[in-house]
């Protein structure tokens, strides 16, 4: 009985074990997310994104550092297939390359909060910062969707006076980028990267 029960704990041990090696390989590492997202211009005209998957991304956004945790940066989500035909109008030579993203997300910041105290510019840079901390947010928003599966494009080819219409955008906010949300539909090439040492120098 002793041996059987010997048995017992090491089969379930055992499946417990695959489990856990089996959840494991279904989300990537840090690295890993690093080293395979890319600027994708071809999707998968047969898979799409959820509202609650978009809005797991924009939570991770929201975990961005911000000046003083201002967290100047708004989102604009084209889902429908009305908003979507819209946005694709305006974003200029891109308009093919995002044709089957299922998900075209407008990136804006408002201005005045960071990079200000008491309603005065802190530095030169001004509302510089504003920009910065929504390029954050972004980047957090683009490392969610590929350790979820998804890939994406940030494109600053776009009409901002036409997107703030189609949004009904507050004038106090700038628009920054579109970032097309989707699967790509092949592999995309790796680029080139310049040697570190252009780049960095250490004192």
């Amino acid at each position: 009985m002793k041996a059987f029960k010997q048995m017992a704990l090491i089969a379930v041990l055992s499946v417990v074990t695959l489990q856990v090696g089996a959840q494991a390989t279904t989300s990537p590492t840090f690295d890993k997310v690093l080293t395979s997202r890319r600027s994708v211009r071809n999707y998968d005209a047969t898979k799409k994104i959820s509202e609650a998957e978009v809005r797991t991304l924009i939570r991770a956004a929201q975990n961005a550092p911000s000046w003083a945790n201002q967290q100047p940066t708004k989102y604009y989500v084209a889902i429908s297939d009305k908003k979507l035909k819209a946005v694709q109008d305006l974003v200029g030579g891109n308009k093919e390359r995002i044709k089957n993203a299922p998900v075209l997300i407008v990136s804006t910041y408002e201005r005045g909060k960071s990079g200000f105290f008491r309603g005065e510019k802190t530095n030169e840079i001004g509302d510089g910062w504003g920009a910065y901390d929504n390029g954050l947010s972004n980047c957090y928003l683009i490392l969610q969707a590929r350790a979820m599966g998804f890939d994406t494009l940030i494109m600053g080819m776009r009409e901002a006076d036409k997107l703030r219409t189609l949004f009904n955008i507050p004038e106090n906010e700038t628009v920054m980028a579109v970032i097309a949300l989707g699967y790509r539909a092949e592999e995309p090439r790796t680029p080139r990267h310049r040697e570190l040492d252009e780049i960095v120098k250490f004192f």
